[in-house]
């Protein structure tokens, strides 16, 4: 396949690898990348790294091998069982993602996430963002975590959002389960949050390559070996909810990764964490103006509804 185009305002920084597939349907990612890498694909005559940042007016041309794999992410019509729709306009889709959904693919699962479903209902979300194997996603949830997401709809949307999510102007707050019986009312968690220096799918409060992370918590209702609580998350690391509690010594109930291997209590059995993200509220890429949205708890969590 041929390619060969001018850039415009909306790929403005965009990264080159990124613009390409925009125009390239069908291309994977990688694909375009190893084809950058290669010089089969040029910027004004000249090679650049596959993050290079475009600008106004230049000339990206090539030519990328018939053979190509197709595009990761494929449509799929299993829309009910994992989202429900808190609210859609022009910009932006806001979900209640289930529990038990992956977010969006990856090597050795590429069908059956949430994506897969998102671009069934909503197509033009395909080509949205900056990675095309995660379209319109500006943020995301654990796997077996529930609630609200937004989903850009649109470029500027998803840029506009993305900033919002970084500068942390977003208002994030969850509800969880967590073991044992928390004797303060409220309290504020600020440990670093990293790696895993061994075990690295897990995240750890003393990794070398640890940030800053803040988790506010408050109350909602004690139980006999179990505290309900409320956490506002100042930042956006990585299982931060999950990490904070473990370190200071309240894991979440049903966390098989973080949690208590052994014993724990009653409720130790779920067959997820008890986590819930309970509130999102953001400015509107379009107006400007702080929208809100809340996810009501799933049925595995509906017996505390009466506390938050």
């Amino acid at each position: 396949m041929e390619i060969k185009f001018l850039t415009t305002s909306e790929f403005e920084g965009c990264r080159l690898d990124y613009v390409v597939a925009i125009k390239a349907d069908g291309y994977s990612r990688s694909l375009i990348s190893q084809h950058i890498k290669n010089g089969d694909v040029t910027v004004s005559g000249k090679t650049r790294k596959p993050s290079y940042k475009v600008h106004i007016g230049e000339v990206v041309s090539g030519t990328l091998n018939e053979h190509q794999n197709r595009f990761l992410v494929i449509a799929d019509d299993n829309i009910k069982p994992k989202f429900d729709i808190l609210h859609e306009d022009s910009q932006i889709l806001v979900i209640n993602k289930n529990y038990g959904v992956v977010v969006h693919p990856a090597p050795g699962n590429s069908s059956g996430t949430l994506v897969n479903a998102l671009i069934c209902y909503c197509p033009q979300i395909q080509y949205v963002g900056e990675d095309i194997s995660r379209p319109g996603i500006v943020h995301r949830l654990d796997k077996d975590t529930s609630g609200v997401m937004v989903i850009a709809k649109d470029n500027q949307s998803f840029h506009f959002l993305k900033k919002e999510f970084m500068q942390r102007r977003v208002e994030k707050r969850y509800i969880a389960l967590v073991s044992g019986s928390i004797q303060e009312d409220s309290g504020r968690i600020i440990l670093p949050i990293g790696r895993h220096p061994v075990k690295r799918k897990m995240m750890s409060t003393v990794a070398d390559n640890s940030r800053y992370a803040e988790t506010l918590w408050l109350v909602k209702q004690r139980y006999k070996d179990t505290t309900l609580v409320e956490a506002e998350l100042k930042t956006g690391r990585t299982h931060q909810v999950r990490v904070h509690f473990k370190a200071i010594g309240h894991p979440l109930v049903g966390d098989n990764v973080y949690g208590f291997k052994k014993g724990g209590n009653r409720l130790q059995g779920r067959k997820r964490q008890m986590l819930h993200a309970w509130q999102l509220s953001f400015r509107h890429p379009w107006s400007g103006k702080r929208v809100d949205f809340s996810a009501p708890l799933p049925d595995d969590m509906a017996e505390f509804s009466n506390f938050v």
